[in-house]
């Protein structure tokens, strides 16, 4: 508010009497702002520093057990020095506050004071002007000043009594808090018990990324909604998922990792590891998930809650969604494949059946390399081709052969959790009900190379060929050991009779030493066979697993020009900068057969590689490219032929 000129230039002024270096006091620092902005720097400077100590204590190995007692050492100093700069930054913070309020109290007794003097003023020049009849207006009482004035005076006095007690509180309670141990010092809590009531667990956990540097980064995880997830950074980013059902996940430990302190969360789609600070921590993480697991079956998952859909009000079960009712409207599917429960929800996609939800359970306990168990609302193009390819009558044809020949009877859908695991467990672990492939005995499995009989040759891929469509199942399959037949059915695509042969034990990486150490991965990317290649993948064959001249699946795919087969291999995390006996990689395989799609996918694919090694999210333009390549492979596999190049290489 502008003030008058005479007013302000006046001696003795009101103005003057508040005090002239009221703004210039302002524009100063005063000695608590820059004991504040001090113990602020030294709480960052200390916190860096303790990031430092964790990264160290993080990366040291666990065969090197000295250096690993002196990190725990320097861990435990940084932890000490964090812990003193960050207390002593909200003691100043403190101390600042009640200074603050102090000094606003004491400003309102000198405006009182300034106001006192003033009023006096006026009234004297009031009686010397008495005259003249002018006045300067309502002059307050002095009793009534007066007696405000005592009682801030009052107020002043013990907010300064307070202040001093408060002080001298909180520097005990600092001296305190810096004599604890914080050498084991964990952040979460775990409870042992399992339930919507239980303690949750929270805290930072080294993440491992799933790309080829296999980079560590430090993450806010916690437990919530039967799904863990995890935040990049606290109070800014989105929570992550990273298991959406717990219900399907397994949790152990990794002993055998170079890192301390790991453990593993298993899904069926995804594998996750991470590291914690101590062994305590990760005994505490792992009852945590294991409880996490129990507190998931017992509330049915993380849709237990969701609202019904719609058209359940009115009796009849609603609409399933396209790709469940294209699954479920096969021949078999529509029960679960081992209890025969009708509406069954669930999948293992490396079997090709559908389950209930008690039966999915027991199949998620045996492990992925027997059972890997999805929701039916699958995403994966392939996925679903091959669910439709398979079935519940397929695969029950091999797994229950012989069950009413041995007179055992079918567990029902009501049957005990004890009867319906010895039964699943039965027919896939131990396989009881198995008869011979092509009516012969079940053989042992063989080392992984080896020479098998040449039965009738099938036609090999050319480049840029259409996948035909999948044959059927003829019968007369030859009398050849499991991994020999695997690789005899990839070539024809018989996904029965390779379910056959994985039944009776073959080698999903099984390579045939008399063809250069071909395998059945390579067999079916030869004749560009997607759902042979997606069935052997669920199955446990490695995607980078190559042959006698160093050429991986990846690279055969490339070479003859599969596009939708190089779009599959690139989504299982093949490796694009793997070099065959040549020196060259599938990039420049692609280029020299000027094949621009293949050559688009192996560029985003390192562009994504990239960014994720540098902890960038990036667009969704890879995730659309290959969805798009993925649905032609599947949908309609003649729009990614392409005309022959000239000839540069065969296989």
């Amino acid at each position: 508010m502008e003030t008058p000129r005479r007013a302000r230039s006046a001696p003795g002024s009101y103005w003057e009497l508040l005090g002239g270096n009221w703004e210039s006091s302002q524009s100063k620092e005063t000695p608590s702002l820059r004991s504040v902005r001090s113990a602020g720097r030294d709480r960052a400077r200390a916190a860096e520093a303790l990031q430092g100590a964790l990264q160290h204590h993080a990366e040291v190995p666990r065969r090197r057990p000295l250096e690993a007692k002196e990190a725990a050492a320097a861990l435990g100093g940084a932890r000490g020095v964090a812990r003193a700069r960050g207390l002593q930054h909200v003691l100043t913070l403190k101390l600042l506050q009640d200074q603050q309020k102090t000094e606003i109290l004491q400003f309102v007794l000198s405006l009182l004071e300034a106001q006192a003097a003033f009023s006096a003023a006026a009234t004297r020049g009031r009686q010397r002007r008495a005259t003249t009849g002018g006045t300067w207006g309502r002059i307050p009482k002095p009793t009534q000043t007066r007696r405000y004035q005592e009682h801030l005076g009052a107020q002043l006095e013990q907010g300064q009594l307070e202040g001093a007690r408060r002080r001298r509180d909180l520097e005990q309670r600092q001296q305190l808090l810096l004599q604890q141990d914080l050498s084991q010092e964990e952040v979460g809590v775990a409870s042992g018990e399992a339930g919507p009531q239980a303690p949750p667990m929270e805290g930072y956990l080294y993440k491992r990324a799933s790309n080829a540097f296999r980079t560590w980064s430090r993450r806010w995880f916690f437990i919530q909604s039967n799904q863990l997830l995890y935040l990049k950074r606290p109070g800014w980013d989105p929570p992550t998922v990273v298991i959406e059902d717990l219900r399907l996940c397994t949790v152990k430990p990794c002993p055998d990792l170079e890192r301390r302190f790991c453990f593993e969360v298993v899904s069926p789609s995804k594998s996750c590891v991470l590291q914690a600070d101590s062994g305590s921590g990760q005994q505490r993480w792992l009852s945590a998930v294991q409880s996490g697991i129990a507190c998931a079956y017992s509330q049915g998952g993380p849709d237990s809650r969701a609202p019904p859909r719609s058209g359940s009000l009115s009796g009849r079960p609603p609409e399933p969604p396209p790709v469940l009712g294209a699954i479920l409207g096969l021949e078999g599917n529509g029960s679960c494949c081992d209890c025969r429960e009708p509406r069954p929800e669930w999948a293992s996609v490396n079997l090709g059946i559908t389950l209930c939800i008690q039966c999915s359970a027991i199949h998620r306990s045996l492990g992925v390399h027997f059972s890997k168990v999805r929701s039916l609302t699958l995403d994966s193009p392939e996925l679903v081709k091959l669910m439709c390819s398979l079935g519940n009558l397929a695969l029950n044809g091999i797994y229950e052969a012989r069950v009413e020949e041995m007179g055992v009877k079918r567990p029902p859908p009501s049957c005990s959790r004890a009867q319906r695991e010895s039964w699943i467990r039965a027919k896939y672990v131990e396989k009881k009900f198995l008869r011979g492939v092509a009516g012969h005995a079940p053989r042992p499995r063989l080392p992984r190379q080896g020479h098998a009989p040449r039965a009738s040759p099938a036609p090999r891929g050319s480049p840029n060929q259409a996948a035909p469509p999948e044959a059927a199942e003829p019968e007369g399959a030859p009398c050849l050991h499991p991994g020999a037949l695997l690789s005899w059915a990839a070539r024809r695509r018989r996904l029965r009779t390779m379910a056959e042969a994985l039944a009776q034990g073959a080698d999903p990486g099984w390579a045939n030493g008399a063809e250069g150490n071909r395998t059945p991965l390579l067999e079916a990317v030869a004749v560009n066979s997607l759902l042979a290649c997606e069935f052997l993948l669920q199955n446990g064959a490695s995607v980078n697993q190559s042959d006698s001249h160093g050429r991986g699946p990846l690279h055969h795919a490339t070479m003859l020009g599969h596009t939708g087969l190089a779009c599959l291999f690139l989504k299982r995390g093949a490796d694009v900068n793997a070099v065959d006996a040549d020196g060259r990689d599938p990039l420049t395989i692609a280029m020299d057969l000027a094949n621009a799609d293949i050559v688009t996918l192996l560029r985003l694919a390192k562009m994504r590689e990239l960014e994720v090694a540098q902890g960038q999210t990036g667009d969704d333009t890879y995730l659309d490219i290959f969805r798009d390549i993925s649905l032609m492979a599947s949908d309609h596999p003649e729009k990614l032929a392409r005309a022959p190049p000239p000839k540069h290489s065969t296989l």
